[in-house]
């Protein structure tokens, strides 16, 4: 079977990880997060938050673009936080 038409084994959510790139006093990052911390909490994925203001490369990379959601490393999304997308790409 061409790899094109190839799924990717299901993840359970618990073996998933969400990141919020973010930085202090960011409004737009206290909404993101109040959406990850919602979906992240029903459905049991474990999510952390970094600090672009103490990690140069990750400041490099998203300044412009915080809040930045990553899940399992991977882009997801930035600005804003949509929870039904969030929540599909989780449960996919």
């Amino acid at each position: 079977m061409s790899p094109l038409f190839r799924r990717r084994p299901q993840r359970a959510p618990q073996d998933r990880l969400v990141t919020l790139v973010r930085k202090p006093g960011c409004h737009l990052c206290d909404d993101a997060q109040q959406v990850i911390e919602k979906v992240c909490g029903e459905l049991g994925v474990p999510w952390e938050q970094k600090d672009i203001t103490r990690d140069r490369d990750l400041h490099d990379r998203y300044w412009e673009q915080i809040p930045v959601v990553l899940v399992d490393g991977e882009q997801h999304t930035f600005w804003r936080v949509n929870e039904q997308r969030l929540r599909s790409a989780l449960t996919e």
